[in-house]
């Protein structure tokens, strides 16, 4: 899952989320939609990192590369 892209990520947590706001999953469905619901923020939250680290670097004039950006974190 780590290589979807965000758009599908975040259609993917909107379901997660109306399925588990409608209540009719069994507790155990529930379980597997929110731990994979949690995967997922994870994973969109680092792509949302890396696309802030690589702003920055090109606001910066390019002076510095992401690498260098990310190793100052």
């Amino acid at each position: 899952m780590a290589n979807k892209k965000f758009k599908t990520k975040m259609k993917r947590l909107e379901t997660i989320a109306g399925n588990l706001e409608n209540g009719d999953l069994e507790l155990e469905s529930a379980m597997a939609s929110f731990e994979e619901g949690m995967k997922l923020i994870a994973e969109c939250q680092k792509d949302l990192d890396q696309a802030e680290a690589r702003v920055m670097v090109l606001t910066e004039g390019g002076q510095r590369t992401l690498e260098e950006e990310l190793e100052d974190e």
